[in-house]
């Protein structure tokens, strides 16, 4: 009767680990690729979810709010996001997925970059990471508990092969590397410093992901084939899936990592 009672137990909790009822996401850059799949696996699982990008989501859902957010703007975005704390009140879990970037962005390269430009994609994109999460972490204190997951990249811990870009219209990108690279370390600080409050944050470094672009380069899609273990690049639902997992009660005892979500890409 103790191990029927003790394995009905066991079973509720495993069938609850991914249950996200009754918890309140805000998810940065919600429109995007990722982040609408992002979006869904969070609905799905029952939470509310509060989108914030520049453009607004296309996705229908009573539990989705979304907001127009503007990260070249930290007065007013960070303003933005306490309107929204005292509405619906501090997030349990928060993550970025935002892509921010100028126009001038694939100059973004050795033989083409410009200080204005560099600067600039730093501030908008890893400048914008770090302060709202600082933001946001820092008002989780009040819960005493949290997740935050901030989206990377492979390319935040390995060079660019740049093999991959034979034949095709498609260069390295300095900044990028940077950004990512920075984005990575910046969670292992912020794990070490908000461990102790219990909010635990994580990075999520994809490698790359099928899209209605790079599904048209033939060449982009045949060079990246041949360097990933797995043969293929990522579907969005394998990146929203990982993401879940880290925000979800499935990843209590996880904080300062940095899940690789790359075919095998770094393995090798």
């Amino acid at each position: 009767m103790k191990l029927k009672k003790l394995i009905m137990k066991k079973m509720k909790y495993y069938k609850s680990l991914f249950d996200l009822k009754n918890r309140v996401t805000f998810v940065v850059g919600g429109s995007g690729l990722i982040g609408r799949e992002i979006l869904l696996a969070h609905l799905c699982k029952g939470s509310k979810v509060i989108n914030l990008d520049i453009k607004k989501s296309n996705i229908k859902h009573k539990n989705l709010i979304s907001k127009i957010i503007d990260l070249s703007d930290y007065k007013s975005s960070s303003q933005k996001i306490l309107e929204l704390i005292d509405q619906y009140g501090i997030p349990d879990i928060y993550i970025n997925c935002s892509y921010p970037k100028t126009k001038d962005w694939v100059k973004n390269n050795f033989s083409a970059l410009t200080a204005e430009s560099y600067k600039m994609n730093l501030d908008i994109h890893l400048n914008s990471y770090v302060l709202i999460s600082r933001l946001l972490a820092e008002k989780m204190k009040k819960k005493k508990q949290g997740s935050i997951v901030l989206l990377g990249s492979i390319y935040g811990l390995v060079g660019q092969d740049l093999s991959i870009y034979k034949n095709t219209n498609m260069r390295e990108n300095i900044t990028y590397s940077v950004i990512k690279g920075g984005i990575v370390n910046y969670t292992r600080q912020m794990a070490s410093y908000y461990g102790p409050k219990n909010i635990r944050v994580n990075c999520l470094c994809p490698g790359g992901v099928l899209d209605k672009i790079n599904s048209k380069n033939k060449n982009f899609i045949k060079n990246y084939k041949t360097k990933v273990p797995l043969g293929r690049l990522a579907k969005t639902r394998e990146i929203a899936a990982c993401c879940l997992f880290l925000s979800s009660n499935a990843s209590t005892y996880v904080t300062g990592t940095t899940m690789l979500v790359d075919g095998g890409w770094t393995s090798i």
